[in-house]
C-alpha cells in the first residue's frame, strides 16, 4: 500500500497586526490625497457668504445647488448653444485620443520589433522631443498651423495631440517586452503583420495603452485651444466655462461649480481605466 502524503500549503508569513497597520497607513494616505477633491465639492455646494468666511471652513454648513443653477443659467444665456461647446470638446477629445493611440502604437511596434536603417536615430529624436514642454513649442506650433492654413479648425488641436512623443515612447518601451517567439508563431500561422500587431501585440501591452488613454483624454478634455480657435462655434467647453470664472467675485460660487464639472469626466475615466490597468498588470507578463 502506498501512502500519499499531502503537503500542507505554506501560509503567508505575515500577521494580522501587520495587515492592520498597512491598511491603516493606506487609509490615511488615501484620505489625505482625497482632500483636494472633497474641498472642491464642498466649495461648489457653499452659498456665496460661506465662500468668503475667514478662516475658511472645510465642510459646507448650508449646502445649496444654486452655484450649479447659476452655471446653467449663464450657459443658456450664451448666444452659442451650450451643446455646441460640449460637442466640440467631446469630438476633439475622442478623435485626438483614438488617433494618438493608433499612431503611437503602430510606430512603437515598428520601432520595437522591426530592424531598419535609421531606427535608433528616430528613437533618439523622440526622446529629445520629450524634453520640450508645450510652452516651448507653442510659438513654432502656431507658425506651422498658420502656414498650412489649419488655424481656426479642429485640426489645429487634434493633429498636435496625435503627434505627442510621450505616447510613442511609452508604447515602445512596453512593446520591447513582447517575446519575439510569440510574434513569430503568429506569422507562421499565416497572420498578416497588422493582425500580429492587433491581435497579439496590443493585448500584451494593455497596461500601456490604457495608461496612454488616461493621459491623452485628460489633456484634451481640459484643452481650451483659444490660441488656435477664434470662431465661437468651434471653441471648447473649458474655454466657455473659463469665461464664467472671469466674472469676478460675484461668480465665485459658479467658478467653484465649474471646477467640479470639469473634474467629473476625467476622474471617472481614470477610475475605470485604473482598475483595468491594475488587473492586467497582475495577470499579464509573458517571459521567454
Amino acid at each position: 500500500m502506498v501512502l500519499f502524503q499531502h503537503k500542507k500549503r505554506k501560509k503567508p508569513n505575515h500577521s494580522r497586526g501587520g495587515d492592520f497597520v498597512s491598511i491603516l497607513i493606506l487609509l490615511l494616505f488615501g484620505s489625505f490625497m482625497a482632500l483636494p477633491l472633497v474641498l472642491a465639492i464642498s466649495n461648489s455646494l457653499k452659498p456665496l457668504e460661506e465662500l468668503f468666511v475667514f478662516p475658511p471652513r472645510f465642510i459646507v454648513r448650508n449646502p445649496t445647488l444654486d452655484n450649479f443653477h447659476d452655471v446653467f443659467v449663464l450657459m443658456v444665456g450664451s448666444w452659442v448653444p451650450f451643446s455646441r461647446y460640449i460637442f466640440n470638446t467631446v469630438f476633439i477629445t475622442v478623435i485626438g485620443t483614438v488617433g494618438h493611440l493608433l499612431i503611437a502604437s503602430l510606430c512603437a511596434f515598428a520601432l520595437a520589433k522591426h530592424k531598419f536603417p535609421g531606427r535608433k536615430l528616430i528613437f533618439a529624436i523622440i526622446v529629445t522631443a520629450l524634453m520640450f514642454s508645450t510652452h516651448v513649442t507653442a510659438i513654432p506650433n502656431y507658425l506651422i498651423m498658420s502656414k498650412i492654413g489649419w488655424l481656426d479648425s479642429y485640426l489645429a488641436l487634434i493633429v498636435p495631440a496625435i503627434a505627442k512623443p510621450l505616447g510613442l515612447f511609452l508604447m515602445k518601451q512596453f512593446m520591447e517586452q513582447i517575446p519575439d517567439s510569440l510574434l513569430e508563431a503568429g506569422r507562421i500561422d499565416g497572420a498578416s503583420e497588422f493582425t500580429v500587431f492587433l491581435k497579439i501585440g496590443m493585448p500584451q501591452v494593455k497596461p500601456a495603452w490604457l495608461t496612454l488613454i488616461i493621459f491623452s483624454f485628460q489633456d484634451l478634455w481640459n484643452l481650451q485651444g483659444s490660441t488656435y480657435i477664434y470662431s465661437e462655434e468651434l471653441k471648447t467647453l473649458p474655454y466657455a466655462l473659463s469665461q464664467i470664472s472671469a466674472g469676478g467675485i460675484s461668480r465665485a460660487g459658479a467658478t467653484a461649480a465649474v471646477t467640479v464639472i470639469m473634474m467629473i469626466v476625467p476622474i471617472t475615466i481614470f477610475i475605470i481605466s485604473q482598475s483595468n490597468i491594475i488587473e492586467t498588470m497582475a495577470s499579464s507578463g509573458i517571459k521567454e
